[in-house]
């Protein structure tokens, strides 16, 4: 309301320059055109600039499991079932060749929303992380997204190292190496989207890509979901390439109205089943945010190998910090330059003057009779 307040305002300025200045109001009318024309792209790219540079809700990063306090009571996160962290903190095995339970999980343990509770704002979110499976006859992993219940519902002798008995609403991203007629899988290895059950809504083969889900090869997933268009986008890739353009899995879900504002959790989670496969997560990196995608950054793109980056993510937040203040500094020049080019135009140019125009009076010319004589005088020495 006060924008259009500020615009009526402006134009009805405008016309009154015209109506009483003549030339004097069409020229100032010129300059404010032309600094309305100019500053509103700049006006534009900072407001962009900011909705970019926004700060995720929350977030973390899991490049590499060093952290000796993961899995104790103060820490964000925790093991379950047969997880326990090796080589030194390099990655988590979720499953152990032949002992244990054959299930294993690490979790986030701290909750959060799809709907904000004041603003009724949906959630979107960006996840990545890198894995490998070894070669056998297991179920593989999932990305599991859950309501806050205790671990001990959710998690067990299931699918996925997911309890068959949980009957609440949850979303997994499966990562399946055991081909199941039953619940829909195509192959030993394809990736898939469940939604309540284990039955996949959509599935797709991974040999598509030219890759092995069991091959022991450490892959790279993407997993982002975008609340203005409510889709689920899924990209996989070898570990160290750039994350692909195009989405393998694109699945239309509104996951703010299928959990409210009720907290989730949400974690990765793997089954041997029979076999002696190992499931292990080298990094993990996680933020949702109020930003549409349009705008958000590109999701996260996690490191290829925690050991060849680790300075690496912070690095460019430093370039990305430095540029957006470059940016942010050089926009608010300009539209104060503009501003005080605007107060000039308002109380300075309005009032200048012209120069006066001369008079023209007429000047009386005299003009003069002239005689020319012609001497003669060669041609009478020709005769």
């Amino acid at each position: 309301m006060a924008a259009r307040k500020l615009a009526a305002a402006t134009v009805g300025q405008q016309r009154r320059w015209v109506d009483r200045g003549g030339v004097n109001g069409e020229e100032d009318m010129s300059s404010m055109n032309h600094m309305f024309r100019y500053s509103l792209p700049f006006s534009f790219l900072i407001l962009r600039f900011l909705t970019l540079d926004a700060e995720p809700i929350s977030s973390f990063s899991l490049q590499g499991f060093n952290d000796v306090s993961i899995g104790d009571s103060n820490s964000d996160f925790t093991l379950f079932g047969d997880a326990q962290i090796a080589n030194g903190g390099s990655f988590v095995n979720l499953t152990s060749p032949s002992s244990g339970s054959g299930v294993g999980q690490i979790v986030y343990k701290k909750p959060f929303k799809f709907l904000e509770s004041n603003s009724s704002i949906p959630i979107s979110f960006s996840t990545d992380f890198t894995f490998s499976i070894s070669p056998g006859n297991g179920v593989g992993l999932a990305f599991v997204i859950f309501p806050t219940v205790e671990l001990s519902k959710v998690f067990g002798q299931g699918p996925f190292g997911i309890s068959e008995k949980f009957d609440q609403k949850f979303v997994a991203v499966e990562y399946d190496t055991r081909k199941d007629d039953n619940v829909g899988g195509m192959n030993g290895s394809h990736v898939g989207v469940d939604v309540g059950s284990f039955a996949s809504a959509v599935v797709s083969n991974v040999s598509s890509l030219g890759l092995l889900l069991n091959g022991g090869e450490r892959l790279r997933s993407w997993i982002d979901y975008e609340a203005s268009s409510k889709r689920l986008e899924i990209r996989l890739g070898k570990s160290g390439t750039e994350k692909p353009y195009e989405p393998f899995i694109s699945y239309p879900i509104d996951l703010s109205k299928m959990w409210g504002d009720s907290d989730v959790l949400l974690g990765v989670s793997s089954s041997r089943g029979n076999s002696s496969q190992i499931s292990s997560l080298s990094s993990w990196r996680f933020r949702i945010r109020t930003v549409p995608s349009s705008l958000h950054s590109e999701p996260l793109d996690p490191m290829a190998s925690a050991e060849a980056h680790e300075e690496g993510p912070r690095k460019k937040s430093c370039f990305l910090s430095v540029l957006g203040t470059l940016i942010f500094a050089t926009g608010c020049g300009t539209l104060l330059a503009f501003f005080l080019l605007f107060l000039w135009v308002v109380f300075i140019g309005r009032h200048s003057t012209v120069a006066p125009e001369l008079p023209m009076n007429p000047i009386e010319c005299k003009y003069d009779k002239v005689d020319v004589t012609v001497d003669n005088a060669s041609d009478d020495s020709k005769n």
